[in-house]
């Protein structure tokens, strides 16, 4: 039940991924809204859209990056947190950690989908799950589907999910100095971070060099040099 069991199960996430993928990379899809990282200027800056004076613009910023519930909990989905997608930002050491589960016996058997994050998380949480944990995240802020932001066409390496349209804009982006293959990325049509979430993924030994569809939902980047949009 420690940090120990906590990463492990990520990890065994990460490699059935992987076996996944390969059988079946393909089409892009449409869902849900992601963020930036870190605050470094690899990482789109996330904003609120619309027009309006500053004041309006200011107000709705601040009610959007408002705490839905805290990093440190386990909440029951329908009365401590509604369903819907939530983010967390600013993980600096890995060692945020989350998980959505069908009930709450704590047994294998209800974990739907879990992660370790460096950066930023953005998680949806579906009206059938019964519980979601957290374990050393920065709070989690409710998000708004329809939420316009500035796309970027750089990216923190180990930024972890980023908003396509939102936070990056999509197009063909290049990773290099990769010295082994702790370098991870997915593209995935939602945040449900189940194995129908994603469309492709890879682990990188040198340089990456991926294309983000304009259907495609979230970006997810670990472990990797910055990428730089290429084309």
């Amino acid at each position: 039940m420690g940090m120990k069991a906590k990463v492990a199960l990520g990890a065994v996430v990460g490699v059935v991924i992987i076996g996944a993928v390969s059988a079946n990379s393909g089409n892009g899809s449409d869902v849900n809204d992601g963020s930036s990282s870190k605050g470094s200027s690899a990482s789109a800056s996330h904003t609120s859209g619309g027009k309006g004076d500053k004041k309006d613009a200011d107000r709705s910023e601040a009610a959007e990056k408002k705490a839905a519930f805290g990093g440190d909990g386990e909440f029951q989905v329908g009365s401590d947190i509604k369903p819907g997608t939530y983010r967390t930002t600013g993980n600096t050491d890995g060692m945020c950690y989350w998980e959505r589960a069908k009930d709450a016996t704590g047994e294998m058997d209800s974990l739907l989908a879990n992660d370790n994050v460096s950066g930023t998380s953005y998680v949806t949480v579906k009206p059938t799950d019964k519980l979601f944990k957290s374990s050393g995240c920065a709070d989690w802020e409710a998000v708004d589907p329809k939420a316009k932001g500035s796309p970027a066409s750089s990216m923190d390496g180990d930024g972890g999910m980023f908003k396509v349209g939102a936070d990056i804009a999509p197009g063909t982006y290049r990773s290099a100095g990769n010295a082994d293959d702790s370098c991870y990325w997915e593209r995935t049509k939602d945040a449900e971070h189940g194995l129908d979430s994603i469309i492709a993924n890879n682990n990188v030994t040198g340089t990456a060099v991926v294309t983000i569809r304009p259907t495609d939902t979230y970006f997810k980047t670990t472990g990797c040099g910055d990428w730089k949009k290429t084309g």
